[in-house]
């Protein structure tokens, strides 16, 4: 592999796990903001409470993100394991179709040479 082509690829992997940050940080918002409003309507909870159903609710909604996106990670992979299978298949029938078409007009060039 080339020098510019590592550099792109590192570059690739690089925007990748910036925008995986950026995404974590906006899913540990979302999850801190729904658990002050689940909190909200319980007005007879102490402080200590309400923090503590607060921090459960965010670790609970984390874990559960957490799961989703490994679930959605494996089953990109798969795929890209499908389509690089069919796609492999596919460009294997394109090749074969085309060296059968190459093989029939050489064979028609040369029987009419020949007569």
């Amino acid at each position: 592999m080339s020098d510019l082509s590592k550099r792109k690829a590192e570059g690739v992997g690089l925007g990748d796990e910036a925008e995986g940050y950026l995404l974590w940080q906006a899913t540990i918002m979302v999850a801190e903001q729904r658990a002050r409003e689940f909190v909200r309507p319980m007005e007879w909870l102490t402080t200590a409470q309400r923090t503590a159903i607060e921090e459960q609710y965010v670790s609970d909604s984390l874990h559960h993100a957490q799961k989703d996106l490994e679930r959605i990670a494996a089953r990109c992979l798969s795929l890209r394991g499908e389509y690089e299978q069919r796609y492999r298949r596919l460009r294997l029938r394109c090749v074969g179709w085309v060296l059968a078409a190459c093989a029939g007009f050489t064979s028609v060039v040369t029987l009419s040479l020949i007569r």
